[in-house]
């Protein structure tokens, strides 16, 4: 197992962290007016566009697939805060306390990604970026089906866990791109 892992993970998550939290004292917490379905579409067309631009190779918008492995890190971390809070709780929310909340989703999905990685054997090293592409999407339809399903599953781990290793592919592809 490669012992560099965390680190990388870090690095990768240090520039999706600096990026919500400039964006957040550009917009505010904006993003709280999103249901997570919304949310969940707004996953779906960055994967998508992603595997679109790995089929054509060629971006007619000037952005390429690392901002939007980028958002999509962000966007499932948006997801799992949105999930927590109520409409009993602020559409504004101060800077500091999201940065908090933030950081604190990330460190629970860093150690779920660091067990999964004992068990799996870092399998990933291996993979092709764009199956991690497709593994997204595929979580993608799953949380929509969720979703569909107001949220009753009868075998599934639910939408968290999905959000979870969504944030994690989107990381591991940035890692094997070499974001830093």
């Amino acid at each position: 197992m490669a012992t560099n892992t965390s680190r990388e993970y870090d690095s990768v998550i240090a520039v999706c962290r600096s990026l919500f939290l400039k964006k957040t004292k550009d917009y505010g917490t904006a993003w709280r007016i999103l249901r997570l379905s919304s949310i969940t579409d707004q996953l779906f067309i960055k994967a998508q566009r992603i595997r679109t631009l790995e089929e054509k190779k060629i971006s007619k918008v000037g952005e390429g697939i690392i901002p939007e492995y980028i958002g999509i890190i962000n966007y499932c971390i948006i997801a799992m805060l949105q999930a927590d809070l109520t409409d009993a709780d602020p559409n504004e929310m101060d800077p500091d306390a999201v940065e908090i909340l933030f950081d604190t989703k990330v460190k629970e999905t860093k150690e779920l990604m660091m067990a999964k990685n004992h068990d799996y054997g870092e399998a990933w090293r291996d993979m092709r970026i764009s199956s991690l592409t497709d593994l997204i999407l595929m979580k993608i339809f799953r949380v929509k089906q969720i979703e569909d399903n107001q949220g009753t599953t009868i075998a599934s781990e639910g939408v968290n866990a999905n959000y979870q290793d969504m944030l994690n592919y989107a990381v591991f592809a940035l890692i094997k791109m070499d974001v830093k």
